[in-house]
């Protein structure tokens, strides 16, 4: 786990910052790249946390037998 990486919630903030200076595209070469990089770790951070998420989930449902709520359920 990166120790830069405080959670979930500031690691998308972060991306999206490091997205918005990617679209300028007024950046050296190098710090583009290094953004980028930073942006792809920040991006599979995420990724794995949702997954794990996902996970969570699947384990609580199948031990309580919760079902999905009915897709109707969220029409007004």
């Amino acid at each position: 786990m990166d120790p830069t990486i405080k959670d979930f919630e500031a690691a998308i903030a972060e991306l999206e910052s490091v997205v918005k200076k990617l679209e300028e595209g007024d950046l050296p070469l190098e710090t583009s790249l290094q953004l980028y990089e930073r942006g792809v770790h920040l991006s599979r951070f995420c990724h794995a946390r949702l997954e794990e998420a996902e996970r969570r989930i699947e384990i609580l449902n199948e031990r309580g037998q919760l079902k999905a709520a009915p897709p109707s359920l969220g029409e007004e």
